[in-house]
C-alpha cells in the first residue's frame, strides 16, 4: 500500500457539507483506505479573486491503486458532486475540487498529471492541511512539507469549528 495525499476544495453550494461527503467517497474507493483528514479551512479565493472563499481540506490515504487509477477514481467522485471541467479554466468557483498531491514518493510529468502536484510547495491552503494530516510528510524533490510552510504566510486561512 502507498500513501497518498488528496486535497479538497470547493466553494458553490454547501462546500463544507460537499467535502464531508467526498472525504467518505475517498475512503469508499477501492483499495483503498483513508488514515487521517485535517480539519476544513476557509480560505480566500486564488488566481481569480471575485468569487465566494474556499473550503479546502487534505485526506491521507494508503492505497493499492496507481497514480492514473486513483486520479480516475477522484475525476468520477467530482462529477457525482456535480463538478464540470471545462479546458482552459483555471481556479474558478467549483462545487467540488480533488487533487492528487502526493502518491507515495513518485514524481510525474504526463498529460493531466504532475506529481507532486505543481506548485504544493507554494500554497499555505494545501500545505496547512496537508501538514495537519501528515505532519512528517516529505515533498518529492523539494523537502519537507512542514518546512515549505514555515517559510510563507498564511493569511486569511482559518480552521473552521
Amino acid at each position: 500500500m502507498i500513501r497518498a495525499a488528496i486535497g479538497l476544495g470547493g466553494n458553490l453550494g454547501d462546500p463544507a457539507a460537499t467535502l464531508r461527503e467526498a472525504l467518505r467517497a475517498l475512503d469508499a474507493l477501492p483499495g483503498t483506505r483513508m488514515l487521517r483528514a485535517s480539519r476544513l479551512y476557509r480560505t480566500p479565493a486564488w488566481g481569480m479573486t471575485a468569487q465566494p472563499d474556499f473550503i479546502n481540506a487534505v485526506a491521507v490515504v494508503e492505497t493499492d491503486l496507481a497514480p492514473q487509477a486513483l486520479l480516475e477514481h477522484l475525476l468520477a467522485i467530482e462529477r457525482r458532486f456535480g463538478r464540470v471541467r471545462t479546458d482552459g479554466e483555471r481556479w474558478g468557483p467549483r462545487t467540488l475540487d480533488l487533487d492528487l498531491l502526493l502518491h507515495g514518493d513518485v514524481q510525474l510529468d504526463i498529460p493531466g498529471l504532475q506529481l507532486p502536484h505543481p506548485r504544493l510547495h507554494e500554497r499555505a491552503f494545501a500545505l496547512l492541511p496537508l501538514v495537519e494530516a501528515w505532519p512528517d510528510v516529505v515533498i518529492p524533490g523539494i523537502g519537507a512539507a512542514r518546512a515549505c510552510l514555515d517559510a510563507m504566510a498564511g493569511d486569511g486561512i482559518e480552521a473552521l469549528p
